[in-house]
């Protein structure tokens, strides 16, 4: 049987778009299923981070550059200011996850951010990326300007706190073991291993590094 993955996380959130690296290198030859899970860590109204204050550039200089540096990942503190809103590229991720490419999706969207700063939160933006995809750019931004998975993406959101109860990303969901924070290969795959063998096993929090609803 296929192990199921579920990873919540943001698109503003980088040690989400770090520890899609060691997950990908870990699931290779093993029968999983990875789904990438919707959670705004500042849904709109509140206020989103930027850049140019102290506490974005203290974080990255303290934590991310090191850890992306680990993971062989190039990124960068976007100069987009403030942070880009989240739900458009969300509802767009749910019509990239109807037609096949969610995965595939996300990846776009962390590396748009993080690689090429660009403002996530343009429905100009999030058109362009979605045809870089293969998907249908008409569509795709009808169906942004027009918010129709803007309930599908309510619900999923209200799954992730009130089901899933994430308070922090990234967070992963391996069958029954439950992992926050960006988590070696070798740790990942070991998790892995278990849960194939069926082995449930809650792991905390102390080894990886996430994003909370304070900051990031």
């Amino acid at each position: 049987m296929t192990l199921k993955i579920k990873v919540y996380s943001d698109y503003v959130c980088p040690f989400c778009y770090i520890a899609e690296v060691p997950l990908e290198e870990a699931v290779k030859g093993k029968d999983v299923e990875i789904e990438w899970m919707p959670f705004e860590l500042r849904p709109y109204p509140n206020p989103t981070l930027r850049p140019e204050d102290e506490y974005l550039p203290s974080v990255w200089n303290q934590s991310v550059y090191p850890m992306a540096a680990q993971y062989g990942l190039q990124m960068v503190l976007p100069k987009v200011s403030p942070q880009p809103y989240t739900h458009l590229a969300f509802e767009g991720y749910q019509y990239a996850k109807e037609h096949g490419k969610g995965n595939a999706y996300t990846h776009r969207m962390f590396k748009a951010f993080f690689q090429e700063e660009r403002d996530i939160g343009k429905i100009d933006v999030l058109t362009s990326l979605a045809g870089e995809l293969g998907l249908n750019e008409q569509e795709f931004r009808q169906a942004l300007e027009t918010r129709k998975y803007r309930e599908i993406h309510r619900k999923a959101l209200e799954h992730a706190v009130q089901e899933a109860q994430i308070t922090a990303v990234p967070t992963m969901v391996i069958g029954e073991t439950i992992l926050q924070g960006v988590r070696s290969k070798a740790s990942l795959e070991k998790v892995i291993e278990e849960e194939l063998a069926k082995k449930p096993r809650l792991l905390d929090f102390a080894e990886g590094m996430a994003c909370g609803i304070d900051g990031c």
